[in-house]
């Protein structure tokens, strides 16, 4: 007599702890995965997380995101404790953590008139070291570290949901983000291309004003010797590293193309590769980090 078995479910929701300083964009994150049909819970105290994470299965939910912060220090140094029970009851939450530069985070603080959890009746720059200490070995166990410093709202909740917006899957996600090397190299970038080998339209008069989004720009660009075959090369390696990224467990990719400014070439070459990795079947999102800035 045949049967039919039914789809065995995961045992437990993909579970993400969302984290990081503070002003670095937390709770933009845990804001964009809730959009993202994420069940998000922020500012739970990390004793509470096994009992989360079971009343979150029993509901239902098959992804759960946490947000945690470092408002209570004793609650805090109970971290790896609860990893270590969550890990003998088979469950392995990922950690995507989030940082942004003193000098930026310094500014967003100021402008929000909020003191740091840690900074007492101490400076600014006081809370941000004793932060940047106690979240260090949680930043170096992260599985995600995402540098907010050059990312305005949009773009953070554009780099969430690149990487957060699919279920896991034997496919790799890929976000090709343009940027200029004046502004800062992107920290959190896998890969990392510089373009600043081909000709500036900056210094045509009739292109200067525009970007690499515009027709007239991008065909200038790709025009020029040896634009062809460095497409052509990153889409053979992307042939090559995505058989190991999946099987690595690496489900996302994010490769930045860098050029002076951010405005021309890093701009009209991403574009170009995202629609060829596209024709080839891969998800692709596009960021240009820097657009605008000029």
């Amino acid at each position: 007599m045949n049967q039919t078995l039914a789809p065995s479910l995961p045992k437990h929701p993909r579970t993400v702890i969302i984290t990081g300083l503070s002003g670095a964009g937390r709770r933009t994150c845990a804001h964009a995965m809730e959009d993202l049909g994420w069940f998000v819970v922020d500012n739970l105290p990390p004793s509470m997380l096994p009992q989360l994470i079971g009343t979150a299965n029993n509901s239902g939910f098959t992804r759960l995101a946490v947000g945690l912060d470092v408002r209570s220090r004793d609650m805090f140094e109970q971290l790896p404790m609860v990893f270590t029970q969550l890990e003998a009851d088979g469950i392995s939450p990922e950690i995507v953590f989030l940082e942004a530069s003193d000098e930026v985070i310094v500014r967003r603080q100021e402008s929000s008139r909020r003191r740091l959890p840690l900074q007492g009746d101490g400076r600014l720059m006081e809370g941000i070291i004793k932060e940047r200490r106690m979240l260090s070995d949680l930043r170096a166990s992260a599985d995600m570290v995402i540098d907010t410093s050059n990312l305005n709202v949009h773009q953070l909740t554009a780099r969430v949901a690149h990487i957060y917006g699919g279920d896991v899957a034997d496919t790799l996600r890929v976000q090709v983000m343009s940027f200029g090397f004046k502004n800062g190299v992107p920290l959190d970038a896998d890969l990392v291309f510089d373009v600043r080998f081909l000709p500036n339209p900056h210094w045509v008069p009739e292109l200067r004003p525009q970007t690499g989004l515009s027709k007239e720009v991008s065909n200038y660009v790709l025009e020029q010797p040896g634009a062809e075959e460095f497409l052509t090369t990153l889409d053979h390696l992307f042939e090559v590293v995505t058989p190991g990224y999946l099987r690595e467990g690496k489900q996302q990719v994010t490769l930045a193309i860098g050029c002076t400014g951010g405005k021309h070439r890093s701009t009209a070459i991403s574009e170009a590769l995202a629609g060829r990795l596209r024709h080839r079947g891969m998800q692709v999102s596009v960021l240009h980090r820097d657009l605008g800035l000029e």
